[in-house]
């Protein structure tokens, strides 16, 4: 005998203080980027950052990268918005759902890139500090969309189905339908990806990037099947899902990218170096100073030109 009937939705997604709106999505949002800030910061710190670096690249990756997110969302379905019947005074109320993570991924990554180019430090070892924690953000991120109640599979007869209310269910489909809890799966999988990073991180060494892009391989790996269960609004091309065929481009460039950088990581070990240019001071991490360790007749040892102390 099964333990699972099914998966009941959640009785509110709402709670108010006074006429103060507590949103379980903005809990969900929120607790994530609390979670993979502490993670990040802690590992960047274990490479020789400062923590200040990742207090203020996380600020500007957390807002360039959710109206970037926002505006994939509405790229990719804008009938509701955009479309006959359509409101677009929606498009602004990010509070009901609607974030696309390769559009947080893009804008979130460009905001690290010149926030950390303009304190004279390397985007790849940063990176591969936020990888994990940004999976892990990600895994109790999708819990939004539960409360949301949207975002679910295709109908299901397994025991885990998941129950929606008459006010969040699709057009066509009877009162009592079980769905795929894509939210569920989608969380799980998350869960799984951050053990696999900090697992090969660990076993194989990576660095200068790798970390990262291993969490674009995962992750689109686990993105395709899982957004074929979907039956929210979308866009099709040959048949399947835009975000669907996003996810294997997506996979396959990071497998050529992942490839290619363990190569070019060989005759360049550099690239992991925190700072991107030795010979200038990394002017944003007080309490650090960069050293170089001489090899005692004036010369500079390669590997620890670009080394911290605090």
């Amino acid at each position: 005998m099964s333990i699972f009937a099914s998966i009941p939705s959640p009785s509110q997604g709402v709670w108010y203080l006074g006429p103060l709106p507590i949103r379980a999505y903005a809990l969900a949002i929120l607790t994530g980027i609390i979670v993979a800030y502490w993670l990040s910061n802690r590992r960047y710190i274990r490479k020789g950052g400062g923590e200040e670096v990742t207090i203020d690249v996380v600020v500007w990756m957390v807002i360039v990268g959710i109206l970037g997110a926002r505006v994939y969302h509405l790229m990719t379905s804008p009938d509701a918005y955009f479309g006959a019947g359509g409101d677009p005074w929606k498009a602004l109320r990010i509070w009901e759902g609607g974030l696309g993570i390769w559009g947080a991924v893009v804008a979130g990554a460009g905001a690290a890139y010149v926030a950390l180019h303009r304190r004279n430090l390397r985007l790849a070892p940063f990176a591969d500090a936020v990888a994990p924690g940004l999976v892990l953000a990600q895994a109790i991120g999708r819990w939004g969309n539960y409360f949301n109640q949207e975002l679910f599979g295709r109908p299901t007869t397994l025991p885990w189905g998941l129950e929606i209310d008459a006010a969040h269910l699709p057009a066509g489909y009877a009162p009592g339908t079980l769905f795929h809890p894509t939210f569920l799966y989608e969380s799980l999988w998350n869960l799984g990806v951050f053990a696999l990073l900090l697992f090969a991180e660990r076993r194989f060494r990576l660095r200068g990037g790798q970390v990262f892009v291993l969490y674009v391989i995962a992750y689109t790996a686990g993105r395709v099947w899982i957004e074929a269960l979907r039956i929210d609004e979308a866009h099709f091309f040959l048949g399947l899902r835009l975000n669907v065929w996003t996810s294997i481009i997506v996979f396959v460039a990071a497998c050529v990218a992942f490839a290619l950088l363990t190569r070019h990581l060989r005759a360049h070990p550099e690239l992991d170096d925190i700072v991107l240019d030795p010979s200038q001071d990394a002017p944003t991490a007080p309490g650090y100073v960069n050293i170089s360790l001489n090899d005692g007749e004036g010369g500079t040892e390669d590997s620890d030109t670009a080394s911290q102390i605090r």
